[in-house]
């Protein structure tokens, strides 16, 4: 009866020692989470139930649970590694199957998916055509390798005063080659509907009427509708064009682009003292944009940026909780799988519902404490070499009784 005991006690620290070498083993795995054996004491039960002088059938592994406590976050120059910090799960596809990790060291393959060392694909909640994320499907993260589209011009606000001591130029008519013809000009650059890049100048000619001016416009030099009047009152303010609003008649580039029609707004410029100043100047297009960078906000949502300076959303990545995540299955590759005693996934977004929130750049260590599992081994090994011991002597012990005579 002893060497059965203490079998099932060697039995047990030997298992103790395993989930313990693996711990171990697994020190440096990004995003593993330890494990621990627990046992249970054995008796044998007969229909009247356990006698009081039962000592016991020994010990059994009656689990091993893992512990999902944070690992350490870890900062890195790489902008696709991804760390939960709190609560939750990425969510990967592959192999036609959904599985969950906790380890986000993701890189782009070549169509452009953002995947794990073993291909499969990390999933996000797409955008909406009304600017959020439809939260109700996955898809597959892919970073665009294609050019942001451009935007033709078509508003531009100017914030500018005007000297209330001017006078008419000298010269007559106007010409935009003839400074002596004008008072003052400032320019910016445009766009049209193909993204390419054109000056358009604004000149400002003082007429003889108290406070009114003559704005003309011209695009790459060319003379673009008639001159429009700017009325200011004796306080500085603008009165007509009503709201400062001013638009031009359409410009075709040579560019084989689409006509370009600016509507200037004008209703911040004033007329006060005696200097010229331009405080800003503001439009609403864009060339094309080459993709420079990646960014992931801590609620998961991923931005691509572009050289001219639009941002497009991609997506944000989904999260999953579970109600029991001790009963995921391990599945290798720091991978878990959904199963009955896990319950099932419940998807969210970054910081919403429990969940925790993503850092950019960074990766979850092991949680693995090595101290902790060194003290472990050292228990583990003086279980199995007491239970060992206790063999010996019960082997001593009927070796003893075998010699009687």
């Amino acid at each position: 009866m002893a060497f059965r005991l203490a079998l099932s006690g060697l039995n047990a620290a030997s298992a103790d020692l395993s989930v313990t070498a693996n711990n171990i083993a697994n020190t440096s795995t990004t995003g593993f989470k330890g494990s621990r054996a627990q046992f249970s004491e054995v008796f044998s039960v007969s229909a009247q139930g356990v006698s009081s002088t039962a000592t016991g059938n020994g010990v059994r592994v009656s689990d091993v649970t893992q512990q999902f406590t944070q690992g350490n976050i870890d900062f890195t120059d790489n902008s696709l590694d991804l760390a939960v910090s709190g609560q939750g799960f990425f969510v990967l596809a592959g192999s036609g199957a959904q599985a969950y990790t906790r380890a986000g060291a993701f890189r782009v393959d070549r169509e452009g998916y953002v995947v794990n060392s073993i291909n499969q694909r990390l999933q996000m909640f797409p955008p909406t055509a009304q600017g959020g994320f439809n939260t109700g499907a996955l898809s597959d993260l892919r970073l665009v390798t294609s050019e942001s589209p451009p935007a033709a011009t078509s508003a531009v606000e100017m914030i500018l005063n005007l000297p209330a001591n001017a006078v008419p130029p000298p010269n007559s008519p106007f010409s935009a080659t003839d400074p002596d013809s004008y008072n003052h000009s400032s320019s910016m650059t445009v766009y049209d509907s193909l993204g390419a890049a054109h000056t358009a100048s604004i000149f400002f000619v003082k007429t003889a009427v108290p406070n009114q001016w003559e704005q003309r416009l011209s695009i790459d030099g060319n003379a673009v509708g008639a001159p429009q009047l700017l009325q200011y009152s004796d306080q500085g303010r603008l009165l007509t064009p009503a709201g400062g609003a001013v638009a031009f008649p359409p410009y075709t580039p040579t560019t084989g682009a689409a006509p370009m029609s600016l509507a200037y707004d004008f209703g911040e410029t004033t007329q006060y003292g005696g200097a010229f100043s331009v405080n800003a100047i503001t439009q609403d297009g864009f060339t094309t944009g080459r993709l420079i960078g990646i960014d992931t906000a801590a609620s998961g949502v991923v931005q691509a940026r572009f050289t001219n300076g639009r941002s497009i959303a991609l997506g944000q990545i989904a999260l999953a909780n579970f109600a029991n995540p001790n009963g995921l299955q391990q599945l290798g590759d720091t991978n878990w799988a959904e199963t009955f005693t896990s319950g099932q996934s419940l998807l969210g977004q970054a910081g919403n519902s429990g969940l925790g929130l993503i850092q950019s750049g960074a990766l979850e260590a092991s949680n693995v404490d090595i101290t902790e599992q060194l003290v472990s081994m050292i228990t583990a090994q003086r279980n199995f070499q007491a239970n060992a011991q206790m063999i010996s002597t019960s082997d001593a012990i009927t070796q003893t009784i075998i010699n009687i005579r």
